[in-house]
């Protein structure tokens, strides 16, 4: 059995856009984290090393991180859209997509979110080259692999329909906004996100 550990309005939304998207069977539990406005706490309820989400429980193993889980449950399911096994020729891609998000484009959005790139060349000009290279890529194509959606689309597309300015204005980078948010599995995700009665009691 698959289980999210889940806070509302967090991060880990973007887990259950995935399983939903995968058509998964699973449970939510949801817990308490802290909040940047000091709201909050950590429950003892959550196995996360440091009480934050996403994690994920599947048969007694523990994953955290979003990316890990994204590559952990796309593997799951090698069947699925969201995902590139093993001997496909966008393997490669898909992999080093998801490492860029958790290893450049979340570092240095975050810096430029936070305003700490007015103040440091070194992460202003991290931050340029991410947007160079994203906005190229969606000036080429729809997703960041190709013609089909993946994984990595829906970390970065997360981020985006959360923070919209994380990335400058460009139009390729709004029709990306659009086809990912206007899907189905977005909004039944949604609708689980906020724990309305008979969702994943």
């Amino acid at each position: 059995m698959l289980t999210l550990i889940h806070a509302p309005l967090s991060r880990s939304g973007r887990i259950l856009w995935l399983l939903e998207e995968l058509g998964a069977e699973y449970d939510v539990r949801y817990v308490s984290i802290r909040r940047q406005d000091g709201s909050g706490g950590p429950d003892d309820n959550n196995p996360h090393p440091h009480k934050q989400v996403p994690a994920l429980l599947h048969n007694g193993s523990l994953v955290t991180e979003s990316t890990a889980i994204t590559q952990y449950l796309t593997e799951l399911y090698p069947d699925c859209e969201m995902g590139r096994p093993q001997g496909h020729p966008e393997r490669g891609a898909y992999l080093s997509w998801l490492a860029y998000y958790a290893g450049v484009i979340e570092p240095v959005g975050t810096a430029f979110i936070s305003g700490l790139t007015q103040t440091n060349p070194a992460l202003a000009q991290g931050y340029q080259d991410m947007c160079a290279h994203v906005v190229a890529t969606l000036d080429k194509h729809p997703y960041l692999l190709g013609e089909r959606i993946s994984g990595a689309d829906l970390m970065l597309g997360g981020a985006l329909a959360w923070m919209r300015r994380l990335l400058p204005a460009s139009a390729s980078v709004d029709r990306y906004v659009q086809a990912l948010t206007s899907r189905p599995a977005l909004a039944r995700a949604r609708e689980i996100d906020s724990k309305p009665d008979g969702f994943h009691d």
